[in-house]
């Protein structure tokens, strides 16, 4: 069929069939052309290519400059801990390690009496917003408040902690006593609280609230970040993914003597083998939204399942919970979904968003429900790379890197439809993820260039 004819056909169709034909098109010709996991130039030739490429020096420079303080960004107050885990690494090139150490064990004299973590804190005096503050004798002058639609607090915080324990060497804070009790005490309670409060003993999975993807935002309209009369209570890739590094990461950092309760270990093998089984399509190659344990939001004739969730799937891909074949399908239809939309990179949170009418809280493509998030996508970027899709990575990098040199900065999220920068104008998380992701790349190239990275000129911050 001619290609005129195939769109008269497409047209023809209902719009369901017309996305879908949509994406396999797209896809088959970013195969063709070698896009989305096809190599189709030497190791060699993409280090250099890297190395030479001088948009990394500026936005990474551009990033440090960011990264001289510890609130989510100039929106923000608040330093929260889901967006320090994703920018420690860059704190730790900026600030003294001692002070990255302060805020971590911030977290931990905050952090409540049955081990569950909050998402962030604030000097007391600025704890005005519409948060349930909590407040801490370990910590004083300062407010703590906790979205409790989300679980992923507690695993953010142990994977920053394993972040902080890798850059520095500093084994000395997981015996740090913190009211009595050691920080690594304090992580295994933050897991145990998971398993308590937030567990599916019929799926062997975290649970939390229904949200978008990794978002913090239920349907109903409201008060959406915290659990109410309307909740829906679901298990999605996110809140697992987040956990599985999370207690992997705790394994790595517990002694050998270290006396514990849980194999955890058993956990770890559990939860990867009940993520396989209840989440992840094989046939779709991508994982489902939600599995619902009293009841979907949405009415029966809504298909969610046809919706791609981007963000908690790269983060299940930096879980190890997908094989590089997988990886590369995947990216494919991330890929494909961008190509959907006129300013969009693989970092769009959901495709397509959800209507309106099944989710009144948030508008499609704003914000979480369609918005374009550097803050993600970037993670997506480095699980390529470290699974080997190299030369992806750095391609589906470079709409990132351009739209923060054309707007100055690090945005919090962008209009798939305009292209317009939206919400924080100076996001630390988005500068975080690019960070590690330019590292990373440069990591590799270093090991593969053809040249010495010094006559490349391999970045003046680089390691």
């Amino acid at each position: 069929m001619e290609l005129n004819q195939f769109f008269k056909h497409m047209n023809a169709t209902s719009q369901k069939m017309r996305r879908i034909s949509a994406w396999f098109l797209v896809s088959l010709l970013l195969l063709s052309k070698g896009f989305a996991g096809d190599k189709i130039i030497s190791n060699a030739d993409l280090a250099d290519q890297i190395l030479q490429d001088k948009r990394l020096d500026q936005v990474e420079a551009m990033a440090l400059s960011l990264l001289n303080g510890f609130s989510a960004g100039s929106s923000y107050r608040e330093i929260w801990i889901r967006d320090f885990n994703t920018f420690i690494n860059g704190s730790l090139r900026v600030h003294r390690p001692a002070e990255v150490r302060d805020m971590l064990l911030l977290f931990f004299k905050i952090q409540g009496q049955d081990g569950n973590v909050p998402d962030g804190a604030v000097n007391s005096d600025q704890a005005n917003v519409g948060y349930q503050y909590r407040y801490s004798d370990l910590a004083p002058g300062w407010a703590a408040h906790k979205n409790t639609v989300e679980t992923d607090q507690e695993s953010s915080l142990i994977q920053a902690v394993s972040k902080y324990v890798a850059a520095t060497g500093d084994r000395g804070i997981l015996a740090e006593k913190v009211g009595g009790t050691t920080v690594l005490d304090r992580m295994e309670s933050a897991l145990n609280y998971v398993r308590a409060n937030r567990w599916s003993d019929r799926f062997g999975l975290v649970t939390g609230a229904t949200t978008i993807d990794w978002g913090d935002v239920q349907p109903e309209t409201g008060w959406g970040v915290a659990i109410n009369d309307h909740t829906k209570w679901a298990i999605d890739i996110y809140d697992n993914a987040m956990f599985l590094m999370a207690v992997n990461e705790f394994i790595a950092l517990a002694p050998k003597d270290h006396p514990s309760k849980t194999d955890w270990k058993k956990i770890a093998g559990a939860l990867k083998k009940n993520v396989r089984k209840h989440l992840w399509d094989a046939r779709a190659e991508k994982y489902i939204p939600h599995l619902y344990l009293n009841g979907s939001p949405f009415p029966a004739e809504f298909d969610e399942r046809e919706i791609l969730y981007t963000g908690g799937t790269a983060c299940a891909i930096l879980a190890g919970l997908n094989g590089k074949k997988e990886i590369a399908a995947i990216n494919r239809q991330f890929v494909a979904a961008a190509a959907n939309e006129p300013h969009a990179t693989i970092g769009m949170t959901v495709y397509p968003p959800y209507p309106l009418k099944e989710y009144p809280n948030m508008a499609p493509y704003h914000y979480q429900n369609g918005g374009d998030w550097t803050w993600f996508g970037g993670r997506m970027i480095q699980a390529l790379t470290a699974n080997g899709l190299v030369e992806p990575a750095y391609q589906e990098l470079s709409p990132m890197l351009d739209r923060v040199l054309k707007n100055n900065g690090f945005f919090e999220w962008y209009d798939v439809k305009t292209g317009k920068p939206s919400g924080s104008g100076n996001f630390r998380g988005s500068a975080g993820v690019l960070f590690d992701a330019i590292e990373q790349l440069r990591a590799w190239a270093r090991i593969h260039a053809k040249s010495k990275p010094s006559a490349l000129g391999a970045g003046t911050h680089s390691q």
